[in-house]
């Protein structure tokens, strides 16, 4: 299957799990919303083109906050962290090594502790940014953070469920040269 048909098959899941199956689920208490949307921004291609990926996570945003009927909650920290991601994965793998030999992140391409410290940035930069842009305040300043960790926390549990259940093989690109 080309990387194209992949990413765009992976586009409409994640919209119909998030839309249909998790914010379906009731608020487990009143801090944690499972969020498991911004992981198809995390496993987009190691050499997509900055630009292509700020406007592919945009309507990807845009897509979710169309489904959910908030324009622009979800598609500002979708573009956030499509701006921090290419920073974060220069710091945290060499880019002469796995950029070269993989196609997408994932633990079999970075390796389970860059992995882990990517995603974990990268969701509580997003939820941190959304939770913000929901209230559009701090109010309580404890009781943001409590919704910022709650969320992160059960969002980050989905996420490594999901990459130990669904076996993503760390595909080696065919040209290395």
């Amino acid at each position: 299957m080309s990387n194209l048909l992949k990413n765009i098959i992976r586009f409409a899941l994640f919209i119909l799990v998030q839309v249909y199956i998790l914010n379906q689920v009731p608020p487990l208490h009143r801090f944690i919303v499972p969020y498991l949307y911004f992981l198809y921004i995390l496993w987009l291609p190691f050499q997509i083109n900055r630009f292509w990926l700020l406007v592919i996570s945009f309507f990807f945003g845009l897509t979710l906050d169309y489904f959910t009927g908030t324009p622009g909650l979800h598609a500002a920290p979708c573009v956030l962290i499509a701006y921090i991601r290419p920073f974060l994965l220069n710091l945290l793998i060499p880019k002469e090594t796995t950029e070269q030999s993989f196609i997408e992140p994932g633990r079999n391409s970075m390796g389970w502790a860059p992995y882990a410290l990517y995603v974990s940035i990268l969701t509580f930069v997003h939820h941190f940014y959304l939770v913000l842009i929901e209230w559009l305040q701090f109010g309580n300043f404890v009781y943001f953070l409590g919704k910022v960790a709650g969320t992160t926390a059960i969002s980050l549990l989905l996420i490594f469920l999901v990459e130990m259940l669904f076996n993503r093989k760390g595909r080696l690109r065919a040209n290395t040269a």
